[in-house]
């Protein structure tokens, strides 16, 4: 447990930015795992869908839940995927 007051305050914060983190990187993949899904299923896609899977890989990326190479790399994977289904 920790001792000093800044010690404390730290475990605190840590506490917060953990359920922050885990909120972003959860939404980030239930947004893919629906966007592969309907990729799947063969159903209709617009740019727009896939602009809102880059939107939420990006805010995940400038929060840092995410490095900006590891969100490029699942943005391309999106995009790959969006590109084979037309």
């Amino acid at each position: 447990m920790p001792i000093t007051k800044s010690a404390k305050k730290a475990a605190k914060r840590s506490l917060v930015f953990y359920a922050r983190n885990k909120e972003f990187k959860l939404r980030m993949k239930m947004e893919m795992k629906k966007f592969i899904k309907r990729i799947q299923k063969w159903e209709s896609l617009t740019i727009q869908d896939l602009s809102n899977i880059y939107k939420v890989i990006d805010k995940c990326a400038k929060v840092g839940v995410i490095k900006k190479r590891n969100a490029s790399r699942k943005k391309s994977r999106m995009a790959k995927m969006f590109s084979v289904k037309k």
